[in-house]
């Protein structure tokens, strides 16, 4: 999966999982409760600078705050541009 986007800096592109629909007890959830989701997977990264290199790399499924980046919609499909010190940890 790539997409026609180049991230500057240390920041990342992250593809969005969709947000859960059923609970693992099997209940659906409405849209109007679901939660942001805060976990998805690396599509581009940037070269890094020499303060701090690149970490990431293509692949790596993430988790990220709730609140970072910025959401953006490419072809229908949401991503979040970020920092790469805004992603919490690689799953």
């Amino acid at each position: 999966m790539s997409v026609n986007i180049k991230p500057l800096g240390t920041r990342v592109v992250i593809k969005v999982q969709e947000a859960e629909t059923k609970t693992k007890s099997g209940i659906y959830i409405p849209d109007s409760a679901k939660e942001k989701p805060q976990r998805g997977q690396v599509v581009a990264v940037a070269a890094g600078t020499k303060d701090e290199p690149m970490e990431l790399k293509v692949g790596d499924v993430v988790l990220y705050g709730k609140y970072a980046g910025t959401s953006i919609d490419i072809d229908g499909e949401d991503y979040m541009i970020m920092n790469q010190s805004d992603v919490l940890a690689v799953i």
